[in-house]
């Protein structure tokens, strides 16, 4: 009888001790104070994570831009975000000149996350707990602006997600966490990039608790293993059918569903997304469209076939390759260039 009522006892003083602990853990992450830089929609469940977790007392973002044919002044994600939970936004032009107001916010914690500019030293001094990254690759592997568009287009089967420090260097300092993800051939860059971005609100949120503790071990990263993930270029955004089947469906799969890989039907251009590889060698020149059946439109390549299952003309919108075929008669021996 004594030994039941211990028992119960120490059950009962444990979970208080549990509800007493996450209470006094949610008190101090409601106090710690971030700063959160970031622009793309990549970002912003990461700063969702940090809104429901933190005090989040700024926002910096890239300015607005024009975007379209109209040129209409567009927020950045990030920026509406921000504006949704009324958080104070800065847009500084140049960081490196124009720092002061974020001094002014006197920040526990910088956080970034694809923000798009070079941080200056004396912010990266400021906060208690420093500036830390979260960046879409397995550093240092793919440093850059497009890791998620690389890792498709240059055929690694496997990426994810650092948590690091950050120093004067792009995508340089100390990793303090890491996960990583296999890229199966299904994945699209929308596909990666929407799974990554929830991955690094995740691992974000498991690792800053970790930071303030000091129960981190930061590691330096090998500079013999660094690989670069340059932002992509229009001549990169071209197709080159004389490429292998893998090269050429990475690279399209790599830039769907943007900015979305092209060639040539004709004089007009050609926009491919979807696609699919098959093992059969054609005499035919690559790029000749060589079939039409139920699994797309057939184009030969060297070394296989590559079929089309979506796709978009200039002028026309995106469409199933049942339905491009229904409006373009005539396209069995047509050469995409």
């Amino acid at each position: 009888m004594a030994y039941k009522f211990y028992n119960r006892f120490i059950n009962v003083l444990f979970s208080f001790c549990e509800l007493l602990y996450n209470r006094i853990g949610d008190k101090m992450n409601k106090e710690l104070t971030v700063v959160f830089m970031g622009t793309p929609a990549f970002a912003v469940p990461i700063l969702e994570g940090l809104i429901e977790n933190y005090k989040v007392i700024g926002v910096v973002s890239q300015p607005d831009k024009e975007v379209g044919r109209k040129k209409i002044v567009t927020k950045t994600p990030v920026k509406e975000c921000a504006e949704k939970y009324n958080i104070k936004v800065l847009q500084p032009i140049k960081i490196k000149e124009d720092y002061e107001d974020i001094i002014e916010l006197h920040p526990d914690l910088i956080v970034t996350c694809a923000y798009g500019q070079i941080i200056p030293k004396i912010l990266l001094d400021l906060p208690k707990y420093g500036c830390i990254n979260v960046h879409a690759s397995l550093l240092p592997k793919l440093r850059g602006g497009a890791p998620i568009h690389k890792a498709i287009i240059d055929g690694y089967t496997k990426t994810g997600v650092t948590i690091m420090y950050m120093d004067e260097k792009m995508d340089n300092g100390d990793i303090i966490s890491q996960q990583e993800i296999k890229i199966e051939d299904a994945f699209t860059t929308e596909i990666l990039h929407d799974k990554l971005s929830v991955m690094g609100k995740e691992l974000l949120l498991k690792t800053i608790p970790n930071i303030i503790s000091g129960n981190i071990h930061p590691v330096k990263q090998n500079e013999d293993e660094v690989t670069y993930a340059w932002n992509i270029k229009r001549e990169e955004e071209k197709i080159d059918f004389s490429k292998k089947t893998r090269e050429v469906f990475n690279q399209i799969r790599g830039l769907n569903s943007w900015p979305g890989a092209y060639c040539y039907l004709g004089d007009k251009t050609l926009k491919i997304y979807d696609v699919a590889m098959h093992s059969y060698i054609s005499e035919k020149k690559v790029g000749t469209i060589i079939d039409i059946n139920q699994d797309g439109i057939v184009v030969a390549l060297k070394d296989g076939c590559l079929i089309i299952k979506s796709l978009k003309l200039e002028g026309k919108r995106k469409m199933t390759f049942k339905e491009f075929v229904n409006g373009n008669k005539d396209l069995i021996g047509k050469v995409l260039k």
